[in-house]
C-alpha cells in the first residue's frame, strides 16, 4: 500500500536525523533510546549491528529468555529494538526475499505497506524500457521501489516527510550497495521540484494511523488529484492506486495496469507519457504476461450461456481490469451469470489468464445434497471457492465433513440468477 507521507510525524532535531549523528543515543546507558529515531540510529552502530546478528535467528518463543540474557550487557531499549527488527526482517522475507530482508531495515508500516519486490522489479523494468534514467520517487517509504529502480540502473531521488522512514530508506540503500544511485530527501513531496527528472513515481499513503484504510482518493496523502496533476506534468510517470478504484476515477488519457502476483492482486498503476493509447492492462507475475486492450476497442460483456464442461476462473487482475470478455473470447466461452466473473466453455483452451476446471456436477445450492454427493464420491479434500455467495467456505466444510481418499473443488455461485453449486477439479 501507499508509503508513509504522514504530516503528523513528529520532527526530530537535525542532529538526530542522520543515523549515527551526534544526537543519536547509543551510549552504554541507553540514554535517549526510547525515541524511535535514536533507537534506530543505535542499531546502525557497530554494537547495534553486532546485536542484530546475535538475535537474527531468535524464535518468538525464545524472545523473553534472549531479552533477559542480552539486557545484562546492553541497554534494554536497544535489545528491544534489535529483537523487533529481527521480527520485522523475518516477516519481510516473504515480500523482499530472505537474502535482502536479512540485510535491510524495516518499520512495521514499512513491512505492511511497501511494494513487493517482484512488483517493484516489474515496474522498474517498465521505466527502464521507456528510456528513464532518472526518477523522483515521491512518498518513498522504506525504499522498496527505489531499490528496484536503482538495480535497473535508474538514478533515484527518494522523498518522504517522515524522519524515521527516511533514515530507514537511507540505511537500506547503503546496506544493498545502492547509495550512489539513491538520494533520500526528507521533505513534503508537494514542495519538491521534479522538473529535472525523466520520470516521477507517486505512491500516496492510503492508510491512516487513526482511520485505517482510506477509501476516498482525495483523502490520500497527498490527494489523488495532486498526484494526477504531478504525473501529467512529468515526461513519464506512474501513479500507484488502490486496485479497487472506480474506473470512472481513472483519467481518460492514462494507461491503467492491474498487477497480480501468484494469483493475488497486489496493486494498480496509472501510467502517463508512455505514448500508448488509453488502455487497461492485466499483468500476471511471476509469469510476467500481460493481457492488454485499448479502451476504444474493449470487447463488450460476453453473453450468458449454460454451464459447459469447463469453467474458467479469470485472474483477479483480469477481473479488476474489466478484461473478462477478452478471456471469454480466447476460450470460446460465455458467462454463467451476467454478474459473475466465471467463464464457461465446452472446450479446454490453454490460457495464462484463467485457471480451468472440469465440471462434473451442477446442483442447486443445498448442504444436504452436497454432503451426500461428497460421501458418494469419497471426497476428503474439498476446496471451496465462492463468487456471488454469502456462504463462508470454512462454515461449509464444517457442515459437510468431507471424508475419503479423493479431492474435489466446489464453486458456490449463481447460474443464470439462481444459487448453485458446481463440482469439479482442476483441468489437466
Amino acid at each position: 500500500m501507499g508509503r508513509v507521507n504522514d504530516p503528523n510525524t513528529p520532527s526530530a532535531p537535525a542532529a538526530d536525523r542522520a543515523p549515527g549523528g551526534t544526537g543519536a543515543a547509543g551510549g552504554t546507558e541507553g540514554a535517549g533510546l526510547d525515541d524511535p529515531l535514536a533507537a534506530f540510529a543505535a542499531l546502525l552502530t557497530e554494537a547495534g549491528r553486532a546485536l542484530l546478528d546475535e538475535v537474527r535467528d531468535v524464535e518468538p518463543a525464545q524472545e523473553l529468555a534472549a531479552a533477559t540474557r542480552l539486557r545484562r550487557d546492553h541497554p534494554a531499549p536497544l535489545v528491544s529494538a534489535a529483537l523487533a527488527q529481527a521480527r520485522l526482517r523475518q516477516r519481510a522475507a516473504a515480500k523482499f526475499g530472505a537474502e535482502d530482508a536479512a540485510r535491510m531495515f524495516f518499520t512495521p508500516d514499512g513491512v505492511e505497506q511497501s511494494t513487493r519486490a517482484s512488483v517493484a522489479t516489474h515496474r522498474a523494468e517498465s521505466f527502464r524500457k521507456l528510456g528513464v534514467r532518472s526518477l523522483a520517487d515521491l512518498c518513498c517509504g522504506i525504499g522498496g521501489d527505489a531499490i528496484a529502480l536503482a538495480r535497473a540502473g535508474i538514478s533515484v531521488l527518494a522523498v518522504d516527510r517522515s524522519p524515521l522512514t527516511c533514515a530507514v530508506a537511507r540505511a537500506n540503500a547503503q546496506a544493498l550497495g545502492l547509495a550512489d544511485l539513491i538520494e533520500v530527501r526528507e521533505a513534503d513531496v508537494t514542495d519538491v521540484d521534479t522538473s529535472a527528472y525523466d520520470a516521477v513515481f507517486v505512491d500516496p499513503a492510503r492508510r491512516s494511523s487513526k482511520r485505517g484504510r482510506i477509501f476516498d482518493p482525495e483523502s490520500y496523502s497527498p490527494p489523488l488529484s495532486w498526484a494526477i496533476e504531478t504525473a501529467r506534468a512529468a515526461p513519464r510517470a506512474a501513479l500507484k492506486i488502490a486496485p479497487g478504484i472506480p474506473h470512472e476515477a481513472i483519467p481518460a488519457e492514462a494507461e491503467a495496469e492491474w498487477i497480480s502476483d501468484g494469483g493475488d492482486v497486489k496493486e494498480a498503476v496509472l501510467w502517463f507519457g508512455t505514448d500508448a493509447p488509453a488502455s487497461h492492462r492485466a499483468t500476471l507475475l511471476p509469469r510476467n504476461v500481460s493481457l492488454w486492450s485499448p479502451l476504444a476497442t474493449m470487447l463488450p460483456d460476453p453473453g450468458v450461456r449454460p454451464v459447459g464442461r469447463y469453467l474458467y476462473e479469470p485472474d483477479g487482475a483480469v477481473i479488476r481490469a474489466h478484461l473478462v470478455a477478452e478471456v471469454a473470447a480466447r476460450v470460446g466461452g460465455g458467462l454463467i451469470d451476467e454478474t459473475i466473473a466465471y467463464v464457461t466453455s465446452d472446450a479446454l483452451h490453454e490460457t495464462p489468464y484463467a485457471v480451468a476446471y472440469e465440471i462434473t456436477d451442477q446442483l442447486p445450492f443445498g448442504v444436504k445434497k452436497l454432503k451426500a454427493l461428497l460421501r458418494e464420491r469419497e471426497v476428503g479434500t474439498l476446496t471451496v471457492k465462492k463468487r456471488g455467495s454469502a456462504v463462508e467456505p470454512e462454515e461449509l466444510r464444517r457442515k459437510v465433513k468431507p471424508r475419503g481418499k479423493n479431492a474435489a473443488t466446489v464453486f458456490l455461485t449463481r447460474v443464470a440468477g439462481a444459487p448453485a453449486m458446481l463440482i469439479g477439479h482442476p483441468a489437466p
